[in-house]
């Protein structure tokens, strides 16, 4: 491989990098607003709870936590490629 393809896989590998610790800042954001909107859910009332704002509010916390789940897997597959293209540079 020559020297310009490797700085190509070396920007890509930087790239890949910074993709992560954005996903990982945004997951942290996400994981919070998870737990604030679970704790509003669970201080409600159970009248309140069956009504409309409990199940807005669980299904809020339900795609938050998928969404969570999503960013994990996107984080990894993240750390897979820029591991694949480290191997490319050898």
């Amino acid at each position: 491989m020559n020297n310009a393809r490797r700085k190509q896989l070396a920007d890509a590998v930087a790239l890949l990098v910074q993709a992560e610790g954005l996903m990982s800042e945004a997951k942290e954001m996400l994981e919070g607003a998870k737990d604030d909107e679970q704790e509003y859910f669970d201080n409600m009332p159970e009248s309140l709870q069956g009504g409309d704002k409990g199940q807005a509010a669980e299904a809020a916390v339900s795609a938050l936590d998928d969404a969570v789940n999503e960013l994990d897997s996107a984080i990894e597959a993240c750390t897979n490629v820029a591991g694949y293209v480290e191997t490319a540079q050898e």
